[in-house]
């Protein structure tokens, strides 16, 4: 079984450069977009509102009140302040995605197949039924 250590996780970069492959959009702008995305989420975060994201899951932020801790090093009680942490619940539909690849290996993107997450795609289905 893989540790979490052992565990490769996608980059910002990454991301960028797939959404600008995907949507044949200049570097810059598959940046912009991925900024102006990344730095809605953490304003609203910031204001103590929620992101619901329907098929993938939710942040919200949850809060700590203070309270008297204990330096595991010298046994020192130490102030811990009060805190807001943002805190993300995984969506049923992500959950199950997951799970059912779970113990094989994610295909990786071949050069010449066509990407299933391009929309321009015939066979795209962004799996979301709602009408929203």
């Amino acid at each position: 079984m893989t540790s979490y250590a052992e565990l490769r996780a996608v980059t910002k970069s990454e991301l960028i450069e797939k959404l600008s492959d995907t949507l044949k959009l200049p570097a810059g702008k598959a940046e912009a977009i991925v900024n102006t995305v990344f730095d809605s989420m953490v304003k609203a975060l910031e204001r103590g509102e929620g992101i619901e994201i329907r098929g993938f899951g939710s942040f919200t932020v949850r809060k700590y009140r203070a309270y008297e801790g204990r330096n595991p090093r010298t046994g020192e009680t130490v102030h811990v302040a009060e805190k807001r942490l943002p805190f993300f619940k995984v969506g049923k539909d992500l959950r199950d995605r997951v799970n059912a690849g779970l113990g094989t290996p994610l295909p990786e993107d071949k050069p010449g197949e066509p990407d299933d997450t391009d929309p321009n795609d015939d066979d795209f289905d962004d799996d979301d039924d709602s009408t929203e």
